[in-house]
């Protein structure tokens, strides 16, 4: 839905407030036209039910407002009397609407300076838990996110098992975009299966979810900081589905918002403007190789021979790198870094350490842009520009294969190619000019990662934070927990370890729940 769309809504439901409170507005002792004025009659109906009026604040907040809002139906009932668990429930599964039947059916007064401690412990622990959910939902949405390491892309640097916090304050918190959804879960709800979010298309193709009436346009809060050349990123994962992603133009895949898909966490290799290539494994950026961080520990696969068999490129190409098996007969296939590798070569009984790069000129058809024109693979790739915002490009049959995606999904363009000739929004073109930057994501390990080299750039629209600490890692293979892991802050230098200093917070925080009550004399 347009802005225009939204400023529509909002008057209606500011035209329905007032249509069903304006009586108990006066019966409070205010003004009947203090109901009809947008935003003011929220403070004011603060004073009325006597709560503060920075609770205003959190009604426009995205999400969040969809668990203010039935609190406010309720505590709008109580002030005036219905305070039964049948009115609250009435308030709740009416959306509100009960309180039109209070404002014209009843003589209902209004309870000055009423007292707001629920009447029993169970009302007392519901609302505890309410405001506890609404607390977390609001850090959960637009300050720090928990986030689980999956998959071993950045091995050695994020570890499998890893639980991280990251901050979405670093590159600006992105505002949600599906509007009616199930708070702090992702796309599901765990257990049952089901969307957790609510949607106008039955069929949700890309198009008819830019058309989705229950969606607000994208915008972000401002940020700290802008996205460094080998920061570690979380974002959403762009490709839709691996059909997609994998060259086929049916048109037939599942799509989700954007702040409903996929989260992955990689190392941005290159940044908006750059000029990126890859020459046997290691990534250049504009003509030069790139010098990584201290915490980053790239690896490829390598075949470490104990035997004086070496392989032939035939036999090598045979075997399965991305599974990192074991060979027989003394030789084997080992994951290592650099400096791994020439360790271990130091070591007499090895004979020969061969690291795995496939040629140049190989072509790999998942490799991004899937095209036999530009015979790339994961160890030799490109060069290719990563679009900047602003930036204007030549398009033509060659260089449509990089933007086609961009043009068309990520900045909603008609786009159609016929023979040689481009058209965009109806207009024959030969340039384009990018409404936002891109960025190129890497795992750093470099051989055994579903990164950029499969799907092509991430929009930034797509960002969802920076990783800055790691608070609990467990081993599945040991079943045991990473102690020395735990607290650990994650950054481009040597990490630091907060445990203790958690620990001691944490024991505060629980005693201060948990402390003995003194008994009154």
């Amino acid at each position: 839905m347009s802005l225009t769309g939204w400023l529509i809504l909002f008057l209606i439901i500011q035209v329905i407030h007032f249509l069903g409170t304006w009586k108990l507005y006066v019966k409070a002792g205010r003004q009947s036209w203090e109901a009809a004025i947008p935003v003011y009659n929220a403070i004011i109906l603060m004073g009325i039910i006597n709560r503060p009026k920075w609770w205003v604040v959190l009604l426009f907040i995205p999400i969040v407002n969809l668990l203010m809002f039935p609190i406010i139906w309720i505590e709008t009932c109580r002030s005036f009397g219905f305070n039964s668990t049948k009115d609250t429930l009435l308030a709740v599964f009416t959306l509100g609407l009960y309180i039109f039947y209070i404002n014209y059916a009843t003589d209902a007064t209004h309870i000055e300076n009423r007292s707001l401690k629920p009447k029993t412990g169970f009302g007392e622990w519901v609302s505890s838990i309410a405001f506890a959910i609404i607390a977390a939902t609001l850090v959960h949405t637009y300050f720090i996110q928990p986030y689980t390491i999956p998959t071993s892309s950045l091995e050695k640097t994020l570890l499998i098992g890893d639980y991280l916090f990251v901050s979405k304050f670093h590159y600006g918190a992105r505002v949600p975009i599906t509007t009616v959804s199930a708070p702090m879960v992702h796309d599901s709800i765990p257990g049952l299966g089901i969307k957790s979010y609510l949607s106008d298309s039955k069929e949700e193709t890309y198009r008819n979810s830019l058309k989705n009436k229950l969606s607000l346009p994208y915008m972000r809060l401002p940020g700290l900081q802008k996205i460094k050349r080998n920061d570690i990123v979380v974002f959403s994962w762009p490709a839709d589905s691996t059909n997609y992603m994998w060259g086929d133009n049916s048109g037939k895949f599942t799509y989700k918002p954007i702040d409903k898909k996929t989260n992955y966490v990689k190392r941005c290799v290159g940044v908006a403007g750059d000029t990126l290539e890859v020459r046997n494994g290691y990534v250049f950026i504009n003509g030069k190789r790139t010098i990584l961080p201290e915490s980053a520990k790239p690896q490829w696969m390598h075949f470490v021979d104990t035997n004086g068999k070496r392989f032939t490129q035939g036999a090598l190409n045979r075997y399965n790198i991305r599974e990192g098996q074991l060979l027989n007969d003394g030789r084997y296939l080992l994951n290592l870094t650099d400096e791994e590798a020439s360790l271990i070569a130091k070591n007499p009984i090895v004979k020969s350490v061969e690291k795995y790069i496939k040629p140049s000129g190989e072509y790999d058809s998942q490799v991004f842009p899937h095209n036999p024109k530009y015979p790339w693979s994961v160890d030799n790739f490109g060069p290719i520009f990563i679009p900047k915002k602003g930036a204007t490009v030549e398009l033509n049959a060659n260089s449509i294969l990089f933007y086609e995606q961009i043009i068309r999904r990520y900045e909603n363009n008609d786009l159609t190619i016929f023979n040689d000739d481009i058209y965009i929004n109806g207009k024959k073109t030969n340039t384009y000019t990018f409404k936002q930057d891109y960025f190129w994501m890497m795992g750093d390990n470099r051989q055994n990662s579903l990164d950029a080299r499969a799907w092509g750039y991430v929009p930034f629209d797509h960002v969802v934070g920076k990783p800055i600490m790691v608070w609990f890692s467990w081993d599945a293979q040991t079943r045991s927990i990473r102690w020395d892991r735990m607290f650990t802050t994650v950054s481009n230098g040597k990490s630091k370890s907060y445990f203790w200093i958690a620990i001691v917070v944490i024991a505060g925080i629980l005693f201060s729940i948990f402390k003995p009550k003194k008994k009154k004399a």
